[in-house]
């Protein structure tokens, strides 16, 4: 598996210079994505709809509204 590209501005088209706030979006040689975010896990683990669920090996992860935002465009329709 590896990196195949960006998915929306980088961190640094988007204002964050410092490198220490950097959420992104890639996707992945086998079609899957991969996102740098905040691990939230324990703060949201118990907010999850009752239809929802996450492995154990699985993290929730906030990225910035502006990270997706920008993606939008790079995102597959299929």
């Amino acid at each position: 598996m590896k990196i195949v590209r960006r998915i929306g501005a980088s961190p640094r088209e988007r204002g964050r210079l410092s490198g220490q706030t950097c959420p992104d979006i890639f996707e992945l040689s086998d079609g899957r994505f991969a996102v740098i975010g905040t691990e939230a896990t324990e703060d949201l683990d118990k907010e999850l709809p009752a239809d929802a669920a996450r492995a154990d090996y699985e993290r929730i992860v906030i990225i910035s509204r502006e990270t997706l935002i920008r993606a939008k465009a790079d995102i597959p329709d299929a």
